[in-house]
């Protein structure tokens, strides 16, 4: 019994001194405030607008010294992108200091220089370029177009001159949609030097030789990354519809829950980034007139509600305004919704020429087959005997007439298992 009581004091003793000694490790490693990396390599959208809102939970968790963004974006929606500005501003007030580190060959782009130019400083690889940054209003009015460019100059103003940097070269970046390299960036006073490296960055900021916590994009965020093209919500949408319909043709139930889940992605998505309500009804109308394909069967009721949800999505992208080169154009657009179309002309001439004669045969192959056949009498009809049809005997009644063996009837309908004829003269 000592000899036990001695082996479990020793263990006891073991585990007090690891805990005890990666305790210390760990306040060695953040004895140090440490910085948060952000790993901006993606288009501005709501997957990037919350990554940014969780690095600054974050850093106020760590009483961080600095979140530093490591860019490389083509842009994206106008309003993520005032999101993660505001979030830049928050840091800012909470005594987090902000950076931005364009790599080598990275971008800056549209939504991403106003992202930069929030920061407290940025410094630019060589290869790399800053901006353009003039907004883009996806199916806005010329009026629309212009108060939205009017108010980005004013904030790209604001934000140049909040750091000290060019307020006419900023400006230029929005009003004449022009992008900087590193070398015109820093000539011109917009960032404040050139480095290859995010470790001469940091020696650049005296951030050097601080823990460093990595944030990336989760996968939730990601999936909301994906989901935020509404060119994309759409098409999920229609093909959604028509993966069901089709289903009721050849029924497997995988092309249901594929069907069912690609409704949902697509609505989710709708909603994050607001899309176009009339787009959305154009959707829903369309899908209504491609289920009318169930009772007509010709295939064209299909083609025309494709067609429609079509229409829909291409008035899913409009009126949102950007600042990006990586969100859909109206000439990729296009090609989209046309594309889709076109996969709806095949799927009506598929249930006009296969889907749906199959359907009606299987629908014909019991007794419903019989209507319209001839027989011969084996028992007499007075008014209520049998009749022999394709080979088989059934009771049969002639409600108007009568009919002695070897007579032929015609079946004119069908009565639990009874068949109703007439006599054929």
């Amino acid at each position: 019994m000592d000899k036990e009581k001695v082996v479990v004091a020793i263990l006891v003793s073991a585990a007090v001194v690891a805990l005890a000694f990666m305790t210390t490790v760990q306040h060695a490693a953040f004895s140090k405030r440490p910085i948060i990396v952000v790993k901006f390599n993606d288009p501005v959208n709501v997957g990037s607008s919350d990554m940014m809102v969780r690095a600054l939970a974050v850093a106020k968790a760590y009483d961080a010294r600095a979140i530093v963004i490591v860019m490389n974006t083509p842009g994206g929606y106008l309003s993520d992108m005032v999101k993660i500005i505001n979030v830049i501003g928050d840091a800012n007030k909470s005594g987090i200091a902000t950076y931005t580190f364009v790599p080598p060959n990275s971008l800056a782009a549209s939504a991403g220089s106003y992202i930069a130019m929030a920061t407290n400083g940025i410094i630019m690889g060589d290869g790399s370029e800053i901006g353009p940054s003039t907004p883009i209003v996806v199916g806005g009015t010329p009026l629309e177009q212009n108060h939205t460019e009017d108010a980005m100059i004013s904030l790209m103003e604001s934000l140049a001159q909040e750091w000290g940097r060019n307020v006419t070269a900023a400006k230029d970046m929005v009003l004449y949609d022009i992008a900087f390299t590193a070398k015109q960036a820093y000539e011109y006073h917009l960032i404040d030097g050139i480095s290859n490296s995010m470790e001469q960055a940091l020696s650049f900021w005296n951030l050097s030789n601080s823990p460093e916590v990595t944030i990336k994009e989760n996968v939730y965020e990601q999936l909301l990354s994906v989901l935020s093209n509404s060119v994309l919500d759409g098409i999920l949408m229609t093909l959604g519809i028509l993966a069901i319909l089709l289903d009721i043709y050849h029924p497997t139930i995988i092309l249901t829950i594929f069907g069912i889940l690609a409704i949902i992605a697509g609505l989710v998505g709708a909603e994050v980034i607001n899309a176009s309500i009339l787009g959305i009804s154009l959707i829903v109308i369309g899908s209504a007139i491609m289920f009318s394909e169930l009772k007509l069967g010709h295939g064209f009721s299909l083609m025309v509600g494709v067609i429609i949800a079509a229409v829909g999505v291409y008035l899913l992208s409009q009126g949102i305004p950007y600042i990006s080169s990586g969100v859909p154009n109206g000439y990729t657009t296009q090609l989209e919704v046309v594309g889709l179309g076109s996969v709806g002309i095949l799927a009506g001439l598929y249930v006009r020429w296969i889907a749906a004669p199959i359907r009606k045969k299987k629908k014909l192959a019991g007794p419903e087959s019989l209507i319209g056949k001839k027989g011969v009498v084996v028992a007499p009809l007075r008014p209520v005997g049998e009749v022999r049809v394709e080979g088989i005997i059934w009771r049969a009644i002639c409600s108007s007439c009568t009919a002695e063996v070897n007579d032929i009837v015609e079946v004119i309908a069908i009565e639990g298992i009874k068949l109703i004829v007439r006599k054929v003269t």
